[in-house]
């Protein structure tokens, strides 16, 4: 896959998956446009510091934009709890906007503006979250599965001008930690995933090798959720 002369914008993308998938984007030949509310700016990417929860942020950022955008990637996204934690009202909205209305409005920006290229594709990164929940999670649940959502809802929309999927992460040991053989055994690949993982995916979903995909939620958890659990099996416990 080569991306020589294509222009990708990824949210989300100064640290963990997001920044990996900035260097994937960057390692195949692409142009990068990174906008996130952290400022640790990936290495050879531009950079937009803001917070994409804000309409006027997001307005202003695609004013900065200097060429079309081939590859639109939704990465962004915050947790801030649930019903047992006591997630406000303006938390749990707070959610809504960076997980589904930025993606959302950002693509209609890029409409609007023109700026969408021709034959485009847009990834959103939702996660098995969409599908199943830890306890205190609703906030980031609901905005994981408005995104998978969206995203069948938008290829549709977009026929003809883009192709939308969607990529649900599982365990992502993002922070390469060191893990128990007990946590890579409830996978049934064997391990726990890899960052890289998810943007290689990302990559091809963006390839023309995808080109008859679409509308499409794709999860990689290493068949985690596949794996129907017992307790003293694969790992799993209930303490």
């Amino acid at each position: 896959m080569t991306f020589t002369n294509k222009h990708a914008v990824i949210t989300g993308g100064s640290n963990g998956i997001g920044r990996r998938i900035v260097e994937a984007f960057l390692r195949e030949g692409a142009a990068v446009t990174v906008i996130d509310i952290a400022d640790n700016a990936p290495e050879n990417a531009q950079f937009f510091q803001g917070d994409i929860a804000e309409k006027s942020v997001l307005e202003e950022f695609v004013g900065t934009l200097k060429q079309p955008v081939d590859f639109l990637i939704n990465n962004a996204c915050v947790g801030r709890g649930g019903l047992l934690s006591g997630c406000s009202y303006e938390d749990f909205e707070y959610v809504q906007r960076v997980g589904v209305t930025a993606p959302f409005y950002l693509t209609s920006l890029l409409l609007r503006n023109n700026l969408l290229a021709p034959n485009a594709s847009i990834v959103n990164i939702a996660s098995t979250c969409a599908f199943q929940s830890h306890p205190d999670t609703e906030a980031y649940s609901a905005a994981k599965g408005g995104i998978v959502a969206l995203t069948h809802s938008m290829a549709v929309s977009l026929s003809g001008k883009a192709r939308v999927n969607c990529v649900s992460p599982g365990w992502v040991n993002v922070e390469n930690a060191d893990l128990s053989e007990q946590d890579k055994s409830q996978h049934p690949v064997g391990r726990v995933g890899k960052s890289a993982d998810i943007a290689e995916l990302v990559l091809f979903l963006c390839s023309d090798k995808a080109g008859f995909i679409t509308g499409e939620n794709i999860t990689i958890d290493g068949g985690m959720s596949k794996l129907m659990i017992y307790h003293g099996d694969n790992g799993w416990r209930l303490e």
